[in-house]
This record gives structure tokens, C-alpha cells and sequence, in this order.
């Protein structure tokens, strides 16, 4: 990962949220969604049980101007839907690359949220990226649906630590090259 100076975040508009940057009133919902055993299980980052303050301290990181990764939550505020249904974060490589992360609350789970953000952040492009990379957990052929759906092709197997499991977990790597 690089350093780049950083501007502010922009907001995106979707068919069902809106994709905006992260705020402070967002910690108590998104406590409650990563305090949740199979969310944190199906992350690299999100340690289960959850302890006080990891939160807060990802809030913080997140609004700071040297920041290698911005996180938006999809809020489905505007659409009748929760104020937190995820979030989804792009952390910047080198050579104009960035890797896609994203995790949806369980309670909305299938219904297409994660697919929608990837395609919205996608159509944005708000790193400037030439490729993006994304993996899936092995078991959890759901998430790599959302990355073919999302046109990136498989690249092959590795392994990513995760947190909440405390071991390497066997993913599946995917890239997709854009238009710039």
C-alpha cells in the first residue's frame, strides 16, 4: 500500500442506498452488525468477540488525510431501508491498483446490497484505479458471486488471515482491469 494525499470523500448514489463516508453516529449500529459471530468470521479484520473502541478507532482512521483506505457505509436511510446496511472500503496499491473489501449486515444478506455497492464504487472509480483485486473467503461462495457478477475473473487460490477465526483462511483471488 501507498501514501497519496488524500481529498475528501465523495458520496455515491445508488438504485437502493447511497454509498457516504463514514460518521461518528454510525458506531453503535455498526458495533452491533460486526459484534455478530458469522459477520466477523466471514472478514480479515473484524475480531469476534468484538472489544470496545475497535469502532471508534476505524472511524477515527478513516476521516484522517493520509489515509491508504476509504470506507463508506451503505445507507438506506434516503430508501426506506436501515442507516447502516454495510460497508464497503478501497484501499490503495501501488501502480494505480486498489483491492475492494466490503461486508453486509447479516439481517440483509442476498438480497444484492454488496453487488450494488461494488457496482456503484466500480462506476465511480474514486481511486483512479486501473485494476482492482478483491478475494473471497473459500467458504463463502456468496461473496465471490458478488465479485463475477461484478465482472472481476479469477485469479487463483491464496490464503488471507482472519481475525475473528485467528488462522489463514483459503480464498479466492479476483482482478479486474478498467478502461483507464
Amino acid at each position: 500500500m501507498i501514501e497519496a494525499p488524500i481529498t475528501a470523500q465523495p458520496t455515491y448514489v445508488s438504485d437502493r442506498f447511497i454509498l457516504r463516508p463514514l460518521r461518528a453516529s454510525d458506531v453503535g449500529l455498526i458495533s452491533m452488525y460486526a459484534a455478530d459471530r458469522a459477520l466477523a468470521r466471514a472478514t480479515r479484520s473484524i475480531p469476534h468477540p468484538l472489544p470496545p473502541g475497535v469502532i471508534e478507532a476505524m472511524i477515527v482512521r478513516a476521516s484522517q488525510p493520509n489515509r491508504v483506505e476509504d470506507i463508506w457505509v451503505m445507507d438506506g436511510s434516503n430508501a426506506g431501508h436501515a442507516e447502516v446496511l454495510g460497508l464497503i472500503s478501497l484501499a490503495r496499491m501501488d501502480r494505480a491498483q486498489s483491492e475492494v473489501f466490503y461486508w453486509v449486515a447479516p439481517a440483509f444478506w442476498n438480497v444484492g446490497f454488496a453487488t450494488e455497492a461494488v457496482r456503484t464504487l466500480l462506476a465511480n472509480n474514486p481511486h483512479d484505479a486501473r485494476q482492482y483485486f478483491a478475494e473471497a473467503f473459500q467458504d463463502s461462495p456468496g461473496s465471490a458471486r458478488v465479485l463475477t457478477n461484478c465482472g472481476f475473473d479469477y485469479l487463483g487460490d491464496a490464503e488471507a488471515f482472519s481475525v475473528a477465526r485467528n488462522a489463514l483462511v483459503p480464498t479466492w483471488t479476483y482482478m479486474l482491469k478498467t478502461g483507464l
